[in-house]
């Protein structure tokens, strides 16, 4: 099992790699802003659920696959390029939803939650960072790592959910703001479908 120490530190780290700027936390942003508050978390738990997936990948060692196979490394990073795109274009082709003092359309919860898991299941480099960081703190010594493993899964999800909620609950608080605008909301729907564009070609291009 984990120690105490050993699982302070990796907690510390994983709060650091949350905070960090990154395609995930700023499609939270985005999210949020454009959707409110409850968007956003609800996006935040589908990137953790995702984040599960993950853990369990590498605790019975799917990544590897990931890590040695250049095709199925392509299609996956594809799959989420492509689904970025998609989003990208609901975003340009978004209409205005305030329109004298209005209230903005409710979003499908489940496609909100479907959403985040999407986003995340489709990084590869997920998987690979998931697969090259969690062994690094566990040991043989401490008893089995596949438990050692699923523990920091574990911390490192309920980080991602602390620092990425923070993110959804003050990010939708602006976007409840800007969204009494209707011009507003649409230069933040076109800001949301840059943002999409340049992180499908961010993945697309991404290497191992």
């Amino acid at each position: 099992m984990l120690t105490f120490e050993v699982a302070l530190s990796f907690f510390g780290i994983a709060v650091l790699l949350a905070l960090t700027p990154g395609p995930d936390n700023l499609f939270v942003l985005m999210q949020s802003a454009l959707w409110g508050r409850a968007a956003g978390m609800l996006v935040v738990l589908g990137l953790c659920t995702g984040l599960i997936a993950h853990t369990i990948a590498v605790t019975i060692g799917l990544a590897a696959i990931f890590a040695t196979s250049a095709t199925a490394f392509t299609l996956l990073k594809l799959a989420g390029a492509a689904y970025l795109v998609y989003l990208a274009w609901g975003a340009f082709h978004a209409p205005d939803s305030v329109a004298n003092n209005e209230k903005p359309a409710e979003r499908n919860k489940w496609q909100l939650y479907r959403r985040g898991i999407v986003m995340n299941l489709t990084n590869p480099k997920v998987s690979l960072f998931f697969l090259a960081f969690l062994p690094q703190f566990a040991s043989p010594a401490r008893g089995s790592v596949a438990l050692q493993i699923l523990s920091l899964g574990g911390l490192f999800i309920i980080s991602t959910l602390l620092v990425f909620g923070a993110i959804a609950l003050f990010s939708g608080g602006l976007g409840a703001w800007i969204q009494r605008s209707q011009k507003a909301q649409r230069v933040l729907n076109r800001t949301a479908g840059v943002v999409f564009l340049g992180l499908a070609v961010k993945l697309a291009l991404a290497n191992r």
